[in-house]
């Protein structure tokens, strides 16, 4: 049988080792007490068939170029190709060459030339760090005094340190959010189905920004012409503008559009499966994420992804002080009744340790995802919420209004 190392210890992680695991061995480095086969081994030291990598910081270090010269077929970009998520100027630099569409902005390392460029805009304003924020380094507000103080806090690197000291500002776009992932083999790609994610911490879309409260897929308003819109005119140029930089990009392309009046819009690229949209894409798969994440690694596409009709809704528990300042360490019952609740395709953990007496324990912001199965999205919905409210802990925070009205 296939065997397939899994970098990573999250959600997205866990997700992946679910579903590749249906056709293959699976390892997962270096994992969490709850995740099947983790293991602390470094994947440079695990002989493979096929290496998955999750997050985006060991991408952007450099991890499948590490892997690549030691002959191993990776699924992830080089360095050079992580930089559209390990850079959002450099980014947008290459989505302009590209002629992909996206919001106005400017890129700065000045605070007053920040500031001054802020007089120009109209509300909402959007601040972003250039670096990894770990999904967090971005505020979107009506606020110009907020919108002040976080350039000053950005650039002088109070808030996120060396990420922050170059900013990209945006002008705010309106409209509903979709994330489409696409599979890249370094010439073309392939659309999974969409999926459309919860970013703020409460409910009505209120508090700051999150590594995300919840998703849903798929999403009614992404249809078939929508997505292959965004194949043609977004995936596919930005693939072609990578190539003429002598970039070979073969791992997911990530799209976070914005659907403005004017027709969708570039907000973001990331370089991995998005967490947690990956607890609601995934499961869906009919055909083997395997076979594909292997094709894609040896440059050459074959076989097109199947998704059930089914529809997926997750829900993210997190721990109070998330996303500032998360408190661990707290007792976590109830993940077996409600992974045994009618309905729930799988709770997926992430932010989770195991105590002195092998008991769960919180131990990250994001503690687990509560993926629910259904006919409908609003019969998913009820079943992810129903088995959430099956687990405690003290402090546990999750929104009550994911994928409501869909």
């Amino acid at each position: 049988m296939t065997k397939v190392v899994i970098v990573g210890s999250g959600g997205r992680e866990h997700a992946l080792a679910d579903v590749i695991g249906r056709d293959a061995d699976v390892i997962v480095t270096p994992g969490n007490p709850i995740i099947p086969n983790s293991t602390p081994t470094s994947p440079s030291e695990i002989d493979a068939d096929l290496y998955v990598i999750g997050p985006e910081a060991p991408l952007v270090d450099g991890l499948a170029d590490q892997l690549r010269e030691q002959g191993k077929l990776v699924f992830g970009p080089g360095a050079d190709g992580a930089q559209l998520e390990g850079s959002k100027a450099w980014m947008k630099d290459l989505v302009m060459e590209a002629g992909v569409p996206t919001a106005q902005h400017g890129t700065f390392t000045d605070i007053i030339q920040a500031q001054t460029y802020l007089e120009t805009m109209a509300a909402p304003y959007v601040i972003k760090t250039d670096g990894l924020a770990a999904g967090k380094g971005v505020l979107v507000t009506d606020s110009l005094d907020d919108a002040r103080v976080a350039i000053e806090e950005y650039l002088s690197g109070t808030a996120f340190g060396g990420a922050g000291e170059k900013i990209v500002l945006e002008e705010g776009l309106l409209g509903p959010e979709i994330s489409i992932l696409a599979i890249s083999d370094g010439k073309k790609a392939v659309a999974l189905s969409p999926a459309q994610d919860f970013k703020r911490l409460h409910n009505n879309d209120l508090g700051p920004n999150t590594g995300g409260m919840g998703a849903y897929s798929p999403v009614p308003i992404a249809t078939p012409t929508l997505v292959e819109d965004v194949l043609n005119n977004f995936i596919q140029p930005t693939i072609a503008a990578l190539r003429q930089r002598g970039i070979d990009y073969r791992g997911v392309l990530y799209a976070g559009l914005m659907i403005t009046e004017e027709g969708p819009k570039l907000l973001e690229y990331n370089v991995r499966f998005g967490d947690p949209e990956a607890q609601v894409v995934l499961p869906r798969f009919e055909s083997s994420l395997t076979e594909l994440l292997i094709e894609a690694s040896r440059g050459e596409i074959q076989t097109p992804p199947r998704f059930t009709n089914d529809a997926m809704v997750t829900v993210v528990c997190a721990t109070e002080g998330y996303p500032v300042s998360p408190r661990v360490g707290d007792r976590i019952t109830g993940m077996e009744e409600a992974s045994s609740s009618k309905g729930i395709e799988k709770v997926y953990v992430a932010g989770i340790s195991l105590d002195e007496e092998q008991q769960p324990v919180t131990a990250g912001g994001r503690v687990l995802a509560v993926t629910g199965r259904g006919v409908t999205i609003e019969s998913a919905r009820q079943n992810a919420y129903t088995g959430a409210e099956k687990i405690h802990w003290e402090g546990l925070h999750k929104r009550q209004d994911i994928a409501e009205g869909i």
